[in-house]
């Protein structure tokens, strides 16, 4: 089972955000998942080196522009796919995984999340668990639920699971692959 993690290539190594994206490594790299990142710096490293010391496996999915730029996979990541575009590299985090988990972060995630919702409503791609973690998701999708009133159906707004916590995102998790007979 294949888990795409979203997050900010900002926080820092020993910061609160970042630990939390290592407890979520942990925890899923201790199910035995195999997990997706952009294999970059800030909440991607912190997933992959969680996944990593918890003996789990870890993909990180990078692109030709961010590696000219000087950017490498961090040093946890196990396997490298590197595409041409970041749109290849987005689609395949988006399309590939089984479940997607998003932490906290700017446009880069809003946009890995708004896609993976966006082809989950029209079915493009079948449905899947589109988890977010923490507060600022609450708060961020409360104010465009208000803003666009009536314009977004209450199913799809159901498409979305809020978690306050990667423990919730967990639990999320395998209530998901046991119903789906993937994981017991």
């Amino acid at each position: 089972m294949l888990v795409s993690v979203f997050g900010s290539s900002r926080p820092v190594e020993g910061s609160p955000l970042y630990e939390e994206g290592r407890r979520l490594g942990v925890l899923l790299g201790q199910r035995g998942w195999q997990v997706a990142t952009g294999g970059y710096n800030g909440l991607m490293a912190a997933v992959s080196q969680g996944v990593a010391e918890a003996g789990g496996a870890v993909l990180g999915v990078t692109c030709q522009p961010f590696t000219q730029a000087g950017l490498q996979a961090n040093r946890w990541v196990q396997k490298e796919i590197r595409f041409s575009t970041l749109a290849e590299r987005l689609h395949f985090l988006v399309s590939q995984c089984d479940a997607a988990v998003a932490l906290s972060g700017g446009i880069g995630t809003l946009s890995e999340v708004s896609l993976a919702w966006s082809l989950v409503q029209s079915r493009e791609m079948p449905a899947r668990p589109l988890l977010l973690i923490g507060p600022s998701w609450r708060t961020a999708l409360q104010a465009f639920f208000q803003a666009t009133e009536g314009l977004i159906r209450p199913e799809d707004q159901l498409l979305l699971t809020l978690c306050p916590t990667p423990e919730e995102a967990l639990a999320q998790l395998d209530r998901y692959a046991t119903r789906a007979g993937r994981f017991a």
